[in-house]
């Protein structure tokens, strides 16, 4: 059974020459990641998290909990610069999720636009000439269990340096 249908905005970006999903949401205030990823993806993440700030996350399939937080960098490729960005997610212990959630929180904070025209794109605070195109993929979750959305598969982000 489908509790969520939408788009959301899917980029590629690199940690330790490592690529990860990065995915745009503005339906999400908190940036957060599953511990499962980190756990598939990270070594010796856990002796990072920070204490969460905020206590209460809740999904469409109730409460979820929170382990605590993490600072990751994050690098957005472009072939005339790269941008390096260090948000802060909140790991959260039953969420599925395969790769990082871009919150509001940090979308406010790096000036992220998403422009939705015949191509998808983003820019970033002040390179406004740097325009980034986007995957658009449909998100649902299938298990109110999972208390996280579940996203299907997408191809890989390009860019465009023309534009």
């Amino acid at each position: 059974m489908t509790y969520i249908n939408g788009t959301a905005t899917k980029v590629t970006v690199c940690n330790d020459n490592v690529q990860h999903p990065l995915i745009i949401v503005r339906g999400a205030h908190f940036s957060i990641v599953a511990r499962k990823y980190l756990d598939n993806h990270f070594l010796n993440w856990e002796k990072q998290p920070f204490p969460t700030k905020a206590k209460n996350f809740k999904s469409v399939s109730g409460k979820m909990n929170s382990i605590g937080t993490i600072i990751q960098e994050i690098i957005i490729p472009h072939r005339e610069g790269n941008i390096r960005l260090n948000p802060e997610f909140v790991v959260l212990d039953d969420a599925y999720i395969q790769g990082f959630l871009l919150g509001t929180d940090y979308q406010r904070m790096y000036g992220i636009d998403i422009y939705n025209s015949k191509n998808s794109q983003i820019t970033i605070g002040t390179h406004k000439e740097k325009k980034f195109l986007l995957d658009i993929y449909q998100i649902s979750s299938q298990d109110p269990s999972v208390g996280a959305v579940h996203a299907s598969e997408a191809s890989e982000v390009g860019y465009h340096g023309s534009l």
